[in-house]
């Protein structure tokens, strides 16, 4: 049977967040959580949706960054959306999801924390994974990684490199804006790791942003929505050490 969830907007050191977590603790087991990071839409109904699907199917608290400080794909258009992305300072974005990590772990005493995300959120992820050795898990969707990046850019290849936690990638063969050396490099930064396993899903023919269900009309995307967001979940499970509802 599907775990019951509490949803809704909290204020966390400042930030304002979406959170979704199981009513109750399943035991004694670890309390375990995933920051989630948007993609460009911020936390709009997509990405509210994914967060309430991780709470229910997996077990763990979701807290989602809110990338646009109350602006969201539900009430501002994409060409607004994406200029303010171009704007987007790594530094400051960072240290956002920094302050959401250790509001996890300190106000609500979770032990066992990931991070998932998608496009611009799955790069951040990438990052993350290689600034927190703490973190049990990186999962990134389709991450807006370009061999490109400013000088003032954090580099996503290197920090993909340095994490410490196993990784799940899944990138789309035909992605117009992450061109396949970048895909190849990201490929080289994590099978070149020693110290944690990598699963990495290619979709040949599947395009950029393939898990927003707005792309849905090209069977291409929905086929490799479907067969990858299930294994993220259990994936979610297996490394953050939480069965999931119902499980014994």
């Amino acid at each position: 049977m599907p775990s019951e969830i509490i949803t809704g907007y909290v204020e966390i050191d400042g930030l304002r967040a979406y959170k979704a977590s199981p009513t109750a603790a399943a035991g004694d087991r670890p309390a375990t959580g995933m920051l989630v990071l948007p993609m460009v839409t911020g936390i709009g109904e997509q990405v509210r949706e994914w967060a309430d699907t991780i709470a229910r199917s997996t077990g763990n608290v979701a807290v989602a960054w809110d990338t646009w400080h109350g602006r969201s794909s539900d009430d501002t258009g994409f060409d607004e959306l994406r200029v303010l992305s171009q704007q987007l300072e790594d530094e400051v974005a960072i240290q956002e999801q920094d302050r959401l990590l250790r509001h996890m772990r300190e106000e609500l005493g979770l032990t066992s924390i990931g991070v998932v995300g998608w496009c611009l959120g799955g790069r951040y992820a990438l990052i993350l994974g290689g600034r927190n050795p703490d973190l049990v898990n990186v999962i990134a969707f389709h991450p807006t990684v370009t061999m490109g990046e400013t000088a003032e850019a954090v580099d996503a290849v290197a920090h993909a490199g340095m994490t410490e936690a196993p990784v799940f990638m899944a990138y789309p063969g035909k992605d117009s804006i992450v061109p396949l050396e970048s895909f190849l490099a990201l490929q080289q930064a994590l099978q070149s790791r020693h110290q944690a396993p990598t699963i990495i899903q290619l979709y040949p023919e599947a395009k950029h942003g393939f898990s927003d269900k707005r792309r849905h009309n090209e069977e291409v995307n929905e086929s490799a929505y479907r067969l990858s967001w299930p294994q993220a979940l259990e994936f979610m499970k297996a490394t953050t050490g939480h069965p999931g509802p119902g499980a014994e």
